[in-house]
């Protein structure tokens, strides 16, 4: 494998890394979004604002445009809406 296909693999580029932020919160904390190669399959993650910092020049990251809001059906939910909105008075 050439060193330019080492970070391919069918069509899937692990160089290109994205990051959509989600909130900043009060606390000096960002809720974002990280994603490898295809930005619809992310983890959550949360940082304070320096490491986050640090955290996207490290890694060259892609910043996304913040998404919709999602809807109300019970699959369409993120850990942002499940703390701050679906289950905050449960």
């Amino acid at each position: 494998m050439t060193s330019e296909g080492a970070s391919q693999v069918d069509g899937f580029d692990t160089s290109w890394k994205f990051v959509r932020v989600v909130e900043r919160r009060p606390d000096g904390f960002v809720e974002f979004q990280f994603a490898i190669g295809d930005p619809d399959v992310f983890v959550e993650m949360i940082m304070s604002s320096g490491a986050f910092a640090e955290f996207c020049e490290l890694n060259e990251v892609t910043m996304l445009e913040p998404s919709a809001p999602h809807g109300s059906s019970d699959w369409d939910w993120n850990l942002h809406d499940a703390v701050h909105r679906r289950f905050k008075d449960s």
